[in-house]
């Protein structure tokens, strides 16, 4: 096997003679880290596009670089079509019987046929049945389908949370991911978003800021509710009706109502929850390749989500930490519509940005098209890496040559019109151009075979059946389920409890599930406390807020220590009474309205909170590092892996330089060593010209009848043997330059070889398989535990039928 599988570079190919129209044994090894400054592949049907883009990926993924895939078509999802065993039973159930059909055989046949072919087709380039074993263990590959139960669900309309501080503190930020959001909103409910004349724009953004500067989400109802009636007063220097009168607003509300109240809507309000870093790791910390499979949605919807989810994507990208490495990918497949010349849809904006600023942060963009015609290349200007398949017009060439141009000369490099064209003008199937701003020059290359297997566009029912286990076992969807009610110890009027007591009334959240609902308020010990953490050996000094409810049992241990909920609410926000006045409460164990039973339960939560409260550090021994003080063992995992990536990449550029001024002074060795030879043969060749015609004269005169041999003669034949011996001394001559250029090569044959096992040993050495992490428990003292005070706290529910469900989240 060819020697290609290294950390930090993608095997995507072989080089390709266009001339000759064969196939070379350059490989085509492609550093990772400059997919920082992104790369564009572009390419009509039947180019091998979408070939190359999987390689890449499936490169990505065994670098475990973690990306995320918006796939509109639906032929990313081939990506989980990876079978180490190449058995035909595999490859059957993605094949359909018209194919056989149409072949003549059976699907059997077929199956068999298909698995031949991937096995053959990755022998010939170099890859085994291990490779594709490797490939499924390196990164975990997710299907999400929005709006869908065919893959895994998102809940994209569930709430519009706040940001992260960071982003709140940048005006800057703030206002274009509001702007995005409400862009992508109007957008779905047909209304142009233009963020200086669009009223709706502006009232929008209005309300989204007004909550989110509180640090407060809004969930779609919020925001409907909210329109109806703002919670501002002025727009500019306008009152909220002179501006935006009621009638209006209400219409607008109506529009977002209906589509809220869609039958189809549903979906976007279930899933996993909205986060760039949940669809890059899993909670374990291992990198993922989360395909966004949006082809079952209409242009409308797919527009609203794309802008969304980039959105998400920028905003998680200015939290992170400057790098040069490669962190993380963004691949979108068929950008057409996404990113046009001249329109600007929602989408338009969120992408520019991340081109422009994605590079500092170690993201890398992929785009793919088969339209060139209809790209902003100007746009696209920062863009390092063109891969270019066959092109169907001379439009798209020139379109195409424009935007290359436009690249290179960003990096001071530029290509004339004529060179291109004649580039890319004859390209087959699989055959591309390659620019990277990062080499000396564009190279033709022919593209590997993929380990997936090419099924196609998988259907949502494909796509169900490869992700029924998965949703069910990874991630299941996290809404609140319904209990049985209990008819037993409910009352209708509130139990009467001792005024020494404190209660509290937890706000509703949720709206009421049917028309019949009731409302129910359920009994629990409500305890506030701060825990002071100190350990001068781990630098840590902290107070955690210890705010817990635990339920009520009416048995004879009274409190469930066990079972505490910890709800996102703040303190301020508990109310004194009901929210709805005919509400239902259950009965509380007798024990519970004695305030003396306060003070003994007092001690007991500080029991539970000295057990129970801690902060775990994670460290790796072998680098000493220490995860931060609230930084997650997956976030730790991240951190370290990106740290160890950067090292690695840091650690190869220097031995490159260390290896590269040798080779590069052994090569003009060897060019002048080559120049000389060219010397020393002309000589050569010379010398043989000049001995052949002085021997030549000498045998001549023999010839022509002098019978004696005068010293004349004798002279001649002297000079002739010694312009032979020149001759000879110089044939030597060449064959030495011919040595040591022989000598020079090998020396630089024995550099590469040992720089290629140096980088090796880096790979090996900055492997982040290889990271253990070990868990350090940092607990308080007795001393550090101070409860501030227990109340009866009253949890809402709704009572629906002969179920109840929380109505506090």
């Amino acid at each position: 096997m060819v020697d290609y599988e290294k950390l930090g570079v993608f095997y995507l190919g072989k080089e390709y003679d266009q001339s000759s129209k064969k196939l070379l044994d350059n490989l085509i090894l492609y550093e990772s880290k400059d997919l920082t400054t992104h790369a564009m592949c572009v390419g009509m049907t039947g180019s091998g596009k979408t070939g190359l883009c999987i390689a890449l990926l499936e490169e990505a993924a065994i670098d475990k670089i973690p990306a995320i895939i918006i796939d509109p078509k639906g032929d990313l999802s081939d990506l989980l079509l990876t079978f180490p065993d190449l058995n035909p039973e595999d490859f059957k159930k993605w094949l359909s019987q018209d194919e056989a059909d149409k072949k003549g055989i059976s699907l059997d046949e077929l199956a068999k046929k298909k698995a031949g072919d991937w096995e053959k087709g990755l022998l010939n380039w170099d890859q085994s049945k291990d490779r594709i074993k490797k490939l499924k263990d390196s990164v975990m590959f997710d299907i999400y389908t929005p709006g869908s139960n065919a893959g895994k669900q998102v809940s994209v309309l569930r709430s519009f949370d706040p940001p992260e501080e960071k982003i709140l503190n940048d005006d800057f930020s703030l206002r274009e991911t509001i702007l995005s959001v409400t862009g992508a909103l109007l957008n779905l409910i047909g209304i142009s978003a233009d963020p200086i004349k669009s009223k709706e724009t502006i009232l929008l953004t209005n309300i989204i800021e007004f909550y989110w500067r509180q640090k407060k989400g809004l969930t779609l109802p919020d925001l409907i509710q909210s329109i109806s009636n703002p919670p501002i007063q002025k727009v500019g220097v306008f009152d909220i009706e002179s501006f935006y009168p009621s009638k209006e607003r209400f219409e607008l509300a109506m529009q977002l109502n209906n589509l809220l109240a869609s039958p189809g809507f549903s979906g976007w309000m279930e899933g996993e929850k909205f986060s760039i870093s949940n669809f890059l790791y899993t909670n374990e910390g291992k990198p993922k390749h989360s395909i966004f499979s949006i082809a079952h949605l209409n242009d409308t919807e797919r527009m609203f989500f794309v802008t969304l989810l980039l959105n998400e994507a920028i905003n998680w990208m200015r939290l992170q930490p400057g790098t040069t490495s490669l962190r993380a990918i963004i691949y979108m497949d068929e950008i057409f519509g996404y990113f046009p010349p001249v329109a600007n849809p929602p989408s338009k904006g969120a992408m520019l940005t991340l081109l422009k600023q994605a590079r500092a942060f170690g993201l890398g963009v992929v785009l793919a098209t088969q339209n060139p015609v209809d790209i902003d290349y100007k746009g696209l200007s920062n863009i390092g890496t063109w891969f270019i398949g066959r092109l169907q017009t001379e439009q798209d060439k020139n379109r195409v040559i424009d935007g290359l141009n436009s690249a290179m000369q960003s990096e001071g490099k530029s290509y004339s019109q004529q060179e291109l064209e004649k580039l890319i003008s004859s390209l087959d199937s699989r055959i591309f151009l390659m620019n990277n701003v990062h080499e000396n020059a564009p190279v033709i290359f022919q593209t590997r075979w993929v380990m997936s297997f090419l099924s196609g566009p998988l259907t949502r029912v494909q796509i169900s059946e490869l992700m029924k286990n998965r949703i069910e076992e990874v991630h299941p969807i996290s809404i609140p389920r319904p209990v049985p009610v209990s008819e037993e110890n409910i009352a209708e009027t509130r139990p009467v409890i001792s005024s020494e007591i404190n209660q509290v009334y937890v706000p509703l959240r949720s709206s009421k599930p049917g028309d019949e609902a009731k409302l129910l308020y359920k009994s629990f010990l409500y305890g506030k406390a701060d825990v002071n953490i100190v350990s001068d050996k781990n630098k840590i000094e902290t107070s955690l807020n210890r705010n817990l409810f635990f339920p009520l049992l009416d048995n004879d241990e009274i409190i469930e220590w066990e079972s505490p909920l910890e709800l996102d609410i703040p303190a301020e926000d508990l109310l004194t009474e009901p929210e709805i006045e005919k509400a239902s409460f259950s009965s509380i164990p007798q024990n519970s309205t004695n305030p003396k039973s306060f003070n003994n339960w007092n001690k007991e939560y500080a029991n539970y909170l000295y057990r129970e409260s801690k902060i775990v550090l994670y460290q790796n021994k072998e680098s000493g590092l220490i995860s931060d003080e609230g930084e997650s063992e997956k976030d730790f995992r991240v951190r370290m892996d990106l740290s160890l990536r950067e090292l690695r990449d840091n650690e190869i550029e220097k031995i490159k330089a260390k290896y590269g001024k040798n080779i590069k002074s052994l090569e003009e060795k060897i060019r002048k060593s080559e120049q000389k030879l060219q010397d020393e043969k002309a000589q050569y060749n010379q010398q043989k010209i000049n001995a052949a015609i002085s021997i030549g004269t000498t045998l001549l005169g023999a010839l022509l009848g002098r019978k004696t041999f005068s010293s004349t003669n004798a002279s001649r034949a002297g000079s002739a043997i010694s312009k032979a011996s020149r001759t000879y001394k110089e044939k030597i001559d060449v064959d030495q330059v011919q040595d040591d250029i022989k000598n020079l090569n090998v020396q630089i044959e024995g550099l590469n070889n040992q720089l290629n096992e140096d980088i090796q040993n880096i790979s090996t050495n900055y492997d982040p398989d290889k990271i253990r992490l070990e868990e350090i428990i940092v607990r308080p003292a007795k001393s550090g535990i101070n409860v501030n005070s227990l109340s009866l706290a009253w949890l809402p529910h709704w009572i629906d039928g002969e179920k109840t469900m929380p109505a506090y989240e």
